[in-house]
Order: structure tokens, then sequence, then C-alpha cells
């Protein structure tokens, strides 16, 4: 019996590293490749990802794809990815300047742009929904169930991927860059409240006293850590740094911990735990030489490594091959057309509202208009209530690259303009790698 589970260890562990293997020089290939064509490297990541699934590689060598991914059970891969998530969360927190918030015009922007993101696609949806044919719907949803599902997943804006771009495009100082993350931040947390709200109606009769516990709960959570663990830890972070000169174990081991109690802390609350890792970040983010520290030590192993070991996971969830006849294909373009008229322009209507420019709002509304692997979060969630079907999440998973893959072209032709970006310097040298 010893030896049958030490060779199941060692068969799990062979075929995780083939795993591994494969997925970060096929994320690095997709990375330049992507690059070559003007895209960010984020974007051929996460294409590459859906290409190592079901679609592609699962289609045209089942059996290769069978013995690489299927071999063993998918948890240590799952786990992994939920890692560099949250450590890229907290790498996104610490890289954004957020006092250009103390701007009055600013601060309008991101509320406006915030309401706006996720009520009007969250509107358009819960109208849109009725039309679809019930067979695009799970098998346990209701008409309320799915129409709600609906319109939160239309909601949502990809705030790991939605950094990541800025980070490249060199915007994470720039007033733009700064009010695209916060109203992204904003946007989320209530859509993960809405996912919440779902979840309970899918399964159980909806509480309204519990979901305002839970609302409170995480603005109770926010405001101690900014004003009760951000001085003590800020202040101990900066004089360890400061003493060593670098980034030491102990200031790494300290972080890492509070990282993950952060995830922790917001997965009890009820929201996704990336945010968490995103809150940790936040705290730090005045904190100049640790934040240049930590990317240089531990940055670039996340962005390597982890980063895309999570779209690789995700993309093994998705199949594309469910779309097999026309009439799916027209409902398909329906839902990427009123998910881009619902957040695109809505934001784009609210930073005009706000006082910003009209090519300073447009490039609002394309870096909300961005959706990624994050909506997949959603999705699989929503699929494994069966509250949706096969063909609606990938409908879905559709829209969500759509989205991704517009946002790079639409920032690399508006930028220039405004001057915070010149693509023969970025081209050469992407600010993240």
């Amino acid at each position: 019996m010893q030896t049958s589970h030490v060779h199941a260890s060692e068969q799990l562990l062979f075929f995780t590293l083939l795993q591994l293997l494969i997925i970060v020089l096929a994320g690095r290939l997709g990375g330049s490749a992507a690059q070559k064509l003007g895209q960010a490297r984020v974007v051929g990541e996460i294409v590459v990802g859906i290409l190592l699934g079901p679609s592609l590689f699962g289609l045209l060598a089942p059996a290769a794809f069978g013995l690489v991914f299927r071999s063993t059970p998918p948890l240590p891969l799952d786990l992994l990815s939920q890692v560099g998530l949250l450590l890229l969360m907290f790498q996104i927190g610490l890289e954004f300047e957020f006092s250009h918030l103390g701007e009055r015009r600013n601060r309008r922007a991101v509320l406006g742009v915030a309401l706006a993101g996720i009520a009007v696609p969250f509107v358009l949806g819960l109208g849109f929904a009725p039309l679809v044919p019930a067979a695009y719907a799970g098998p346990a949803s209701s008409a309320q169930s799915f129409a709600l599902f609906f319109a939160t997943a239309l909601s949502i804006t990809a705030l790991p991927v939605l950094g990541r771009l800025l980070m490249e495009f060199g915007l994470t100082r720039a007033p733009l860059g700064v009010i695209a993350i916060s109203a992204a931040a904003i946007n989320d947390v209530a859509g993960w409240l809405c996912l919440a709200l779902v979840t309970t109606l899918a399964s159980a009769p909806f509480d309204g006293g519990r979901f305002g516990l839970r609302v409170a709960a995480v603005l109770a959570f926010a405001a101690v850590c900014w004003w009760g663990v951000r001085p003590l830890l800020a202040r101990w972070v900066e004089s360890r740094v400061e003493r060593d000169g670098e980034l030491s174990g102990q200031v790494m081991g300290v972080v890492l911990a509070g990282i993950f109690a952060g995830g922790m802390a917001t997965y009890e609350l009820g929201i996704f735990a990336v945010f968490g890792g995103f809150m940790l970040g936040v705290l730090l983010h005045d904190r100049a030489r640790f934040a240049a520290a930590w990317k240089e030590r531990v940055g670039r192993f996340v962005d390597v490594f982890f980063l895309p070991v999570f779209f690789a996971y995700t993309g093994l969830r998705t199949d594309i091959g469910s779309l097999a006849d026309r009439a799916a294909w027209l409902w398909c373009a329906a839902v990427i057309s009123i998910a881009t008229l619902g957040k695109f322009g809505g934001c784009y209507l609210a930073a005009r509202l706000a006082g910003l420019r009209r090519d300073e709002s447009r490039l609002l509304g394309a870096m909300m208009n961005t959706r990624g692997l994050m909506e997949l979060v959603v999705l699989n969630v929503g699929y494994d209530l069966r509250v949706i079907g096969p063909q609606m999440f990938t409908m879905l998973v559709l829209m969500a690259i759509a989205s991704t893959v517009a946002t790079s072209p639409l920032l690399r032709r508006w930028l220039p303009a405004l001057g915070l970006w010149q693509p023969t310097v970025r081209a050469a040298r992407p600010a993240l790698r």
C-alpha cells in the first residue's frame, strides 16, 4: 500500500511538471507572438491558455491532450493558478499612485465610471436575458436567476488583466490609469456582491439581512485595513527595507503572510480572495523602495510562472466547439454587442459627465470594457450552479476574450494623441517585462 501511494504521488508530480513545462514555454511564446502583432503580452498568454484546452489541443490531438492534462486530477494546477492570481493582485495594488484621487475631477470620474460600469450593462443584461432561448439557460436556473446572472456577467471588469495592461502601457502613475483601476476595483466589488446575490438565489431563498451584513462586513474590512493595519505595516516595512538596503527574507515572509491572510479574509467575507491581495498592495503602494525591491525579486517570477498557469488552467475549462450552428453564433455576436454597448458606452458617458474630455472618456470606456479571465471565474461559478448551459458559457467566454483582445489596439491607437505613450519606445521595451 505504501509503495502504491508513493507511485501515485510520483505520477501526480510527473504530470504536473509536464503540464507546467508546456504552460510556461507556451506562455512565453504566446506573449512574444502577441507583442509582434501589436498586442500586450497578457493577451497572448490568455489566447495560449485557451488553445491549450479542449478548444484546439483537445480537438486536434485528443489522445495527447488526455495524456497531458487528464491523466491526473487538476487540483495542483488549480491551486497554483489561484496563488498566482493572489500575488498578481498584490502587485497591481502596489503599482498604483492613488494620490491622483485627491483631485476633485478624478474622484467624480472614479465614482461615475464605477457606477455606470456596473449599472448600465446590468440593466441591459436584465432587459436582454428574457429574449435568450431557454435552451441556453442551465438546467437548475429560473428566469430570475438566469437574468440576474447574465446581467452580472456583463458587468464584470477584469481587474488583474486591466492592471497588467496598464503596467505594460506605462499608465500606472497616470491619472487615467488610476481612475480606470480604481473604478474597476469598485466595479468588481459590486460585481462580486451581485454574484453572491445570484448564488444565494440559485441555492436557497434570499435572505436580505444576511446579504446586508455581508456588504457591511466588506466595508468594515476595508476600513480596518486602511486605518488600522496600514500605518503599522507600512512603517515597519519601510524601516526594515531602509535598514537592510534590500528586500530581506523576513520582510518578504511577513508580507506574503499578510497577502495570504488578506485573501482568506475576503474569501470568508463572501467576495473573491484576490481582493485581499489587492488591498494589501494598496496599503503599501506609497513605499517606493519596497515596491521596487518586490518587483525585482518576486514580481518577475510571478509574471513568468504563475500567470501563465492561471490562464492555462482557465483555458482547460473552456470548449468553443459547443457552438455548432449558425443560430448559436448569431446569439454569440448579440451577446458580445450588448456587453460592449453597456460597458464601453456607459463608462464613456459617465466620464464625459464627470468633466473628462472626449478622448479621455473613450480611453476609459475601452479600458473598462476589458473583461479577461476574471470573467471566466464568474462564468464557472454560474456553470457549476447550473444557472447557464454550456453554449451560453462558451458565448460569454468568447465575449470576455473579444473585449480583452480589443483593448490593446484601441490603447495603441488613442494613447499617442494624449502624449501618454510612444509606440516606438514601448514596443521595444514593454513596461512589465
